[in-house]
């Protein structure tokens, strides 16, 4: 008889989603940019969340949808635009759920030993930034 030994992938803690807050934070700062954070686990419950006193108001909402559509297709929100735009392959998504997922660059997927644990969504930046300020949060986490 063979045995298999199997090593649990350790879930995302809220100690991990305060380094993940906190270095996203730190990287807006440093940018001159207010933004809300938002850190969700592998189940989609919310982990973290803080938004800079002068950060637009709608970034809470978009920091989390951007984590919640990264969670959900384990990938970065940023390589996901063009795929539900009119003539892309996934239209029909951005409508077809009953939580809305939102295709803006600034959610980004957290792996552990190559398994999804969670995602964080930036929002208050360009896109470009909240990309910019969600990967160096998880490269922080690494």
């Amino acid at each position: 008889m063979t045995t298999t030994t199997t090593t649990a992938v350790a879930p995302l803690t809220t100690h991990d989603a305060e380094i993940l807050l906190t270095a996203a934070r730190r990287a807006a700062e440093a940018a001159g940019v207010t933004v809300s954070v938002t850190v969700l686990d592998a189940g989609g419950h919310l982990l973290a969340f803080r938004r800079d006193d002068r950060a637009v108001l709608i970034s809470g909402e978009t920091s989390t949808r951007k984590a919640y559509t990264a969670l959900q297709l384990n990938a970065p929100t940023a390589d996901l635009v063009d795929l539900v735009k009119p003539d892309g392959p996934f239209h029909s998504l951005t409508t077809a759920l009953d939580r809305p997922l939102l295709f803006i660059a600034g959610g980004v997927p957290v792996h552990r030993d190559g398994t999804l644990i969670g995602a964080i969504g930036v929002g208050g930046g360009a896109p470009e930034q909240d990309h910019s300020f969600a990967v160096t949060a998880t490269a922080a986490l690494a």
